[in-house]
């Protein structure tokens, strides 16, 4: 049980007393009237093979409350996209999957690729903002959730916390970030938020002196996770990242659109689990060496656009400063598991830890010598204002590739 603890300068909603999910279901069911409710489900085309998303889709047959049901389905091919259908086939709210491989979007795609309005990489970032315009295209919701479909601890009470402080007519919260303990199978996980994020924004507090935005950053408990909610007027300004960078990129997007008192966050489960990546030691194109690296430089074009100037030398005392903060921070956590009655591998810890250190080096190196470097999506606004017709030529695509092969 969490406690009522605010800090930070975003307001965090807690979970104080495990309240029943009939009461809360209850509730958003009388808030859909006013707020209808959408989710959106990134996903890769191998998840529905895994016991994560068949799991998930069990828990969201029975959510009373949903409007609409997104699925963004990336790297299937034809026969691959038809299963898809009848894999969530059995959802009875009204829902859509976008082919994203498929022959129509991948012409709306190559359409703004020419105009210079499509996404850059392939990816989540990619397909969530997709999703994010075909959400607009519907008008079928005024609240959004958005989580992960590699959940092996899923509960549809995740979805009724998360998206409860964006569909209470009551509340004038824009933005919600989830937040959990990522403890399981006997020990903490989460390193890329514990060994990096946490000690990387406190490095970065001690070398450029107080920031707004780096106080904003590290109000958040879990910066990293994939589950968020929002009004649907928000997708119509953010810019997000088509790499790893996404989830710091929409909360870096959130703090420059919004007044702090409009966001918040909120614990949604007592336990989390999903697949876990690799750490990628020899590989800082891959696995967990590659998100640091690109969430780093995320961080560092933000502060960037805040006047803040970098050079070699920052990124040295950065590192250095980092590398110091980080290891403490490993001693805390260790001593956390042991009174918990959990495990931490101080030498496997350390080494993430100076993993980290050196591909700050190196997203500072990157960030110097690629400073044109634009990975952020079109906002929808430039997009329809460059195709008026684009929310409608993509609802119709979603909607003529169902038509054609729902009966194959």
């Amino acid at each position: 049980m969490a406690d009522f603890y605010q800090n930070g300068i975003v307001t965090t909603l807690h979970n104080l007393s495990n309240r029943p999910l009939e009461c809360l279901e209850q509730e958003l069911v009388t808030f859909s009237k006013k707020r209808p409710m959408s989710l959106i489900l990134p996903s890769l085309y191998s998840e529905l093979e895994g016991p994560a998303l068949a799991n998930i889709v069990s828990h969201l047959k029975d959510v009373p409350y949903l409007s609409e049901i997104v699925i963004g389905l990336d790297r299937a091919d034809q026969a691959q996209y038809q299963h898809a259908i009848e894999f969530f086939g059995e959802l009875p709210q009204h829902h859509r999957i976008l082919w994203n491989d498929g022959p129509r979007l991948q012409a709306l795609d190559k359409e703004l690729q020419a105009m210079g309005l499509a996404p850059k990489e392939l990816g989540k970032g990619r397909n969530v903002w997709y999703c994010m315009g075909y959400i607009l295209a519907s008008g079928r919701a005024e609240s959004v959730a958005l989580h992960d479909c590699d959940i092996l601890t899923y509960d549809r009470e995740l979805l009724a916390r998360l998206i409860y402080p964006v569909a209470n007519p009551q509340f004038n919260y824009e933005f919600c970030k989830g937040f959990y303990a990522r403890v399981a199978d006997g020990k903490i996980n989460g390193r890329v938020s514990r060994l990096l994020i946490t000690p990387l924004l406190r490095a970065l507090k001690s070398v450029l002196g107080h920031n707004d935005y780096l106080e904003y950053m590290d109000s958040f408990r879990y910066p990293l996770a994939g589950e968020f909610s929002f009004r649907r007027d928000v997708l119509n300004d953010i810019r997000i990242p088509s790499d790893w960078g996404l989830e710091i990129g929409v909360l870096s997007e959130m703090q420059r659109n919004y007044a702090n008192n409009r966001l918040c966050q909120v614990d949604i489960a007592q336990t989390y689990d999903h697949k876990h990546q690799d750490l990628s030691f020899h590989n800082d194109q891959g696995g967990l060496s590659k998100m640091s690296i690109d969430i780093t430089k995320a961080l560092f074009r933000k502060l960037a656009t805040k006047g803040h100037t970098f050079s070699t030398e920052t990124f040295r005392s950065l590192k250095a400063t980092y590398f110091r903060i980080a290891l403490d921070f490993v001693e805390t956590y260790y001593n956390d598991a042991i009174m918990n009655g959990l495990t931490l591998d101080i030498h496997q810890e350390e080494k993430a830890v100076e993993l980290f250190a050196q591909n700050i080096m190196k997203a500072g190196k990157n960030f110097l010598e690629y400073p044109m470097e634009t990975p952020f999506i079109p906002s929808w606004n430039r997009v329809i204002s460059a195709k008026p017709d684009v929310l409608e030529a993509l609802k119709t695509a979603v909607e003529e590739d169902r038509a054609e092969f729902a009966q194959s």
